[in-house]
């Protein structure tokens, strides 16, 4: 699967900025992901933002927003991350606003 660059490079100036630490990119889902301190925080899956949140996180965002659903790799859906649709990430503004709700769920990390 392909990712949308766009939406990467929207990551990547969000993370220059805001993670505590330079992030590290991988390739895995399909997409890229962003690593903070050597956890898994946030991607880009096709057109869509994946964000690492924590399970209480999780499930406000997926009660609160119409942009979010569930991350399922086929084996159930995980309980701390999300999937956010491009109409949830239109603005910078949403943008920057779901990648420090991660920052903050990393930050809970010990380091690798």
């Amino acid at each position: 699967m392909a990712f949308d660059p766009e939406l990467a490079e929207r990551l990547r100036a969000v993370l220059a900025t805001a993670a505590p630490a330079p992030p590290t990119e991988r390739k895995m889902f399909g997409g890229l992901t962003f690593m903070v301190r050597g956890n898994m925080c946030c991607g880009v899956m096709g057109e869509d933002l994946v964000v690492r949140v924590g399970e209480a996180e999780a499930s406000r965002a997926l009660a609160a927003d119409p942009a979010a659903r569930p991350f399922d790799m086929g084996r159930g859906p995980s309980a701390s991350m999300v999937v956010v649709a491009r109409p949830g990430v239109a603005t910078d503004q949403a943008l920057v606003a779901w990648v420090r709700k991660a920052l903050v769920f990393v930050a809970l990390l010990p380091a690798k």
